[in-house]
């Protein structure tokens, strides 16, 4: 049985109801073209240059603008809606997490992963960032079941740790989401090979959403939001740096084909 899936990509603002609007759009859009799963890029509700930024647009786990956007916008279009990041308060209320949230077809939450690994890098004298300032690492991996596969949660950086895709392919994951927003320097020399090395390390397909463009406070994002087939082959790729969505009928029998080719669990 083939299932369409859907990557959206977006150039988020500073403002979170010009995203929010964006992203539902976008939803619809997919949803026309009878996407089933359907998921976000990291930060879809805001990016900008204050370091802070999380702080403010910050919820409760449970309740806020944001939640209830994605819960909505999901029963309204009937889709399986992973929601990108979102900042989550932290129990001690000094910091965030940065929160992917997993909505079925009726807007109930189904899932929750906390991104591990944080952007803590420098780039250049003038291109720096340090994420673990505003956001409090996650702890678990998740997967979750879903009607078209188990679903592997993994956000942005965690693609360069795959000893944490390894530890969502023994909790049985078929399909891994990478919401995500890539600088441009890395994304460059990076971005396309990561992103299929993990699909070929747990013979999973990588539904990969992105950031793209130049956002209103200057920062620059690499884009070219993919979808990654069990073998490493890039099946639909976003190459224009705008807005706007990807899709790939999916069948999980060759996630299976390609495992029982070339066996690999006996090593995890």
């Amino acid at each position: 049985m083939t299932s369409k899936i859907a990557a959206i990509q977006m150039c988020s603002s500073e403002s979170v109801d010009e995203n929010l609007q964006m992203a539902y759009r976008l939803i619809g859009e997919a949803a026309e073209q009878g996407a089933k799963l359907v998921a976000l890029p990291e930060m879809f509700p805001l990016i900008t240059d204050k370091n802070d930024w999380r702080l403010h647009a910050r919820e409760s786990f449970g309740q806020g603008k944001i939640q209830d956007f994605l819960a909505h916008t999901a029963q309204h279009y009937g889709v399986w809606l992973v929601g990108g990041t979102i900042p989550i308060l932290n129990q001690q209320g000094d910091k965030v997490r940065a929160a992917c949230l997993v909505y079925n077809e009726l807007g109930v939450r189904v899932a929750r992963y906390d991104k591990i690994h944080l952007f803590d890098v420098v780039l250049s004298a003038t291109e720096y960032y340090r994420e673990s300032d505003t956001v409090e690492a996650g702890e678990n991996s998740v997967v979750v079941e879903t009607p078209f596969g188990r679903l592997g949660l993994a956000i942005c950086y965690d693609v360069r740790f795959p000893e944490l895709f390894n530890e969502l392919f023994k909790k049985g994951a078929e399909i891994i989401v990478l919401p995500s927003a890539f600088t441009v320097k890395t994304g460059e020399a990076h971005w396309h090979v990561l992103t299929r090395a993990r699909a070929i390390d747990t013979f999973c397909y990588v539904l990969a959403p992105a950031q793209s463009g130049t956002h209103a406070s200057g920062r620059k994002t690499y884009g070219h939001s993919v979808i990654i087939d069990p073998w490493g082959t890039i099946i639909a790729e976003c190459k224009e740096q705008k807005s706007g969505v990807i899709y790939a009928d999916i069948n999980l029998e060759e996630i299976y084909k390609v495992r029982k080719a070339i066996p690999i669990e006996d090593y995890k």
